[in-house]
């Protein structure tokens, strides 16, 4: 989880949803020795990002790494697919656009938002695409591997 992650949902309640170890840090958990970002990268048949913010976005895009979501995703050789969660206006800017363009010419699957409201109290693009279209394009990047 990226430290924004934290303050919208927080660690306990992802750990609890998803019943599985919730890495906050880069250098943090059980593989103290070996740093957390590679053991995550090494051992992921797929990095599915999902929401994935405009932030993240661009920090995967010009190969940012400050904490350990961006970290890992560098250090991955999986398939990548994100899924993009972001109000309208920051979703039709086109420095996002020019971002998801940039990781679509790079092998990333990007699963296209969707139309509905938004976190953020607005209508429209840029709501996180339906859990089966995610599904999909996961099943789709595993079975190319």
């Amino acid at each position: 989880m990226t430290a924004n992650a934290v303050q919208f949902v927080g660690v306990q309640t992802f750990l609890t949803l998803s019943r599985n170890p919730v890495g906050v840090g880069a250098f943090e958990g059980p593989e103290c020795w070996r740093p957390e970002h590679i053991a995550y990268a090494d051992r992921a048949d797929v990095l599915v990002i999902a929401p994935c913010t405009a932030n993240v976005i661009a920090k995967l895009a010009h190969g940012l790494a400050d904490d350990l979501l961006s970290s890992t995703a560098l250090a991955t050789r999986a398939p990548v697919v994100i899924a993009p969660a972001m109000n309208e206006k920051m979703w039709d800017h086109p420095a996002t656009q020019a971002n998801v363009a940039l990781l679509k010419s790079r092998g990333v699957t990007v699963v296209d938002v969707a139309r509905g409201d938004l976190a953020c109290g607005y209508e429209g693009r840029g709501r996180l695409a339906d859990l089966k279209d995610v599904m999909s394009a996961v099943a789709r990047a595993l079975a190319g591997r």
